[in-house]
């Protein structure tokens, strides 16, 4: 059984991308009706805000919005999001209609099947639809990534991906931290799951992101969460003992 799903969506002057993705996420989820959508606009100065709820009056769907009163980043506006959201499983999407709701469905199928109570279904853009030095970045950048932490993931950038939201609010907060969620669910003993998704070109507006902050400010951060793979301790509880009736704790 699905439990109920918040879809999480950090948005920042996505006036034209925000309304056709709401409209996607209410057509390929509609047959779950415990899910809402929660949008972070982290200090839009367009119409993003007015578009997303105008769409969601019209068909029909829960949703959320949050709005930081200056840009926080794409971490903190998640982190907003996923604090006010009511499911119990997180859908992380970005903003820009690049990540396809129609492999949400199919995301929720592989998450059900999972026993872990902490897990990550993680997406992979296979055929990404970027430029060819965005492809390059990336893939350097998910080389070294992989090789420093271990986490197993090819493509550490997608955003979308599944994650219970109490496994969410157990992690470390810091910024950039959306780019290292495996491996900070690891960290916890979490289940990590890759799952191969389409990808599109972005229709309206331009990237919030270049070269420099996309790939090399991410070295200080890769640094620092090993510093947090070395210091977890994963104790082995070797009994436990109850004494006298627990009905009043």
């Amino acid at each position: 059984m699905i439990p109920s799903i918040s879809v999480v969506i950090p948005a920042k002057n996505e006036q034209g991308n925000i309304g056709k993705l709401i409209k996607e996420i209410h057509h390929s989820l509609q047959d779950y009706p415990q899910m809402e959508i929660v949008i972070t606009d982290d200090g839009s100065t367009d119409q993003t805000v007015q578009e997303a709820i105008e769409t969601a009056q019209q068909c029909g769907c829960q949703l959320q919005i949050i709005s930081h009163e200056q840009s926080c980043g794409q971490s903190t506006a998640v982190l907003t999001a996923v604090k006010h959201a009511k499911g119990d499983w997180i859908i992380t999407s970005d903003a820009d209609g690049q990540n396809d709701p129609s492999d949400m469905p199919n995301m929720l199928e592989v998450a059900a099947k999972v026993q872990n109570p902490h897990f990550c279904i993680a997406g992979f853009r296979a055929k990404r639809q970027d430029t060819a030095w965005i492809r390059f970045q990336s893939k350097f950048a998910n080389k070294i990534r992989h090789a420093l932490l271990g986490d197993g993931v090819p493509d550490s950038g997608c955003g979308l991906k599944i994650i219970p939201k109490a496994t969410y609010l157990q992690l470390p907060y810091f910024d950039h931290m959306h780019r290292f969620l495996p491996a900070l669910i690891k960290t916890i003993d979490g289940e990590i799951v890759i799952h191969q998704v389409k990808h599109r070109d972005r229709e309206v507006g331009t990237s919030n992101y270049n070269a420099w902050n996309r790939a090399w400010v991410g070295v200080v951060d890769i640094m620092g969460v090993i510093w947090l793979q070395k210091r977890t301790k994963k104790p082995v509880v070797k009994n436990v003992n109850v004494i006298g009736s627990q009905k009043d704790i």
